[in-house]
């Protein structure tokens, strides 16, 4: 994946997409510590991670805790 700073990214948008259309992933950097703010991802891509449903593990792995397990209020959020 490059990364392209986002004037860059204003002036050629269009080969850009092109890019991202054949299947390359874009990461989009801003400000003086041309920190990467975006990616730019193929559509299909995009749909398929946006499909993904809660519980996509379920019968696929079990958990179980001991009957002296104990855990406090503190301890679940900070973990």
């Amino acid at each position: 994946m490059k990364t392209i700073p986002v004037a860059e990214v204003k002036s050629h948008l269009s080969s850009l997409l092109k890019e991202v259309e054949s299947g390359h992933k874009i990461a989009i950097s801003f400000g003086r510590k041309k920190e990467t703010i975006a990616v730019i991802i193929p559509y299909s891509e995009y749909k398929k991670n946006q499909n993904r449903k809660l519980g996509s593990l379920k019968g696929k792995v079990k958990v179980s805790f001991s009957k002296d397990f104990i855990i406090t209020d503190d301890e679940l959020l900070t973990s």
